[in-house]
């Protein structure tokens, strides 16, 4: 398929496609996070379990605030000090969250990052997306656009771009008790 612009991508979620980008580490592999089809479609091209639930990424503080309880609580400050950053917070999730993000959990993973294509896609499309690496599960991430078209052929387009400074995926916390989690 190719790589794809910041615009042409947006267009490609808000119709349910999945698409690749660079994050801080790795490629990524994005969907709409509401859209149970693209996320589906997402879990199908990794080839992940349904329940392992999702991570979502975001351009800014406001476009989290409506998924979860952070504002007013003890670990706010901690976990806004980080953001926009590449450490990915566990966080208890709203009702609004479908259980597909969540992997059934009372919580959710999301990360303010401040990777520049991420900044631009999650900005363009308004919202947060769905941020897991680009691979087949088990199998290492791709690390290009041309490794994302080796891996998932016709199935995933591609925002091309530099990855960020870091030598493996973002570091996973839970706000609550600040345990590293990953």
């Amino acid at each position: 398929m190719g790589e794809i612009s910041v615009t042409q991508a947006v267009g490609q979620l808000q119709a349910g496609e999945v698409i690749a980008y660079p994050t801080e580490a790795v490629y990524g592999l994005g969907c709409d996070p509401f859209n149970l089809q693209a996320v589906e479609r997402l879990f199908q091209v990794k080839q992940r379990p349904f329940e392992k639930g999702v991570i979502l990424v975001a351009a800014s503080v406001e476009q989290v605030v409506p998924y979860v309880e952070l504002l007013n609580t003890e670990w706010e400050d901690t976990v806004l000090q980080t953001w926009p950053g590449p450490v990915t917070w566990v966080l208890p999730a709203k009702e609004s969250v479908p259980e597909w993000v969540t992997g059934g959990r009372k919580t959710v993973a999301i990360r303010v990052s401040d990777h520049p294509v991420v900044q631009a896609l999650c900005l363009a499309y308004g919202q947060p997306m769905v941020s897991t690496s680009a691979n087949i599960t088990s199998e290492p991430p791709a690390m290009s656009c041309l490794e994302v078209e080796t891996f998932f052929k016709e199935k995933v387009s591609c925002v091309g771009g530099q990855l960020g400074d870091l030598d493996k995926p973002t570091q996973i916390r839970e706000a609550k008790t600040g345990r590293i989690l990953r």
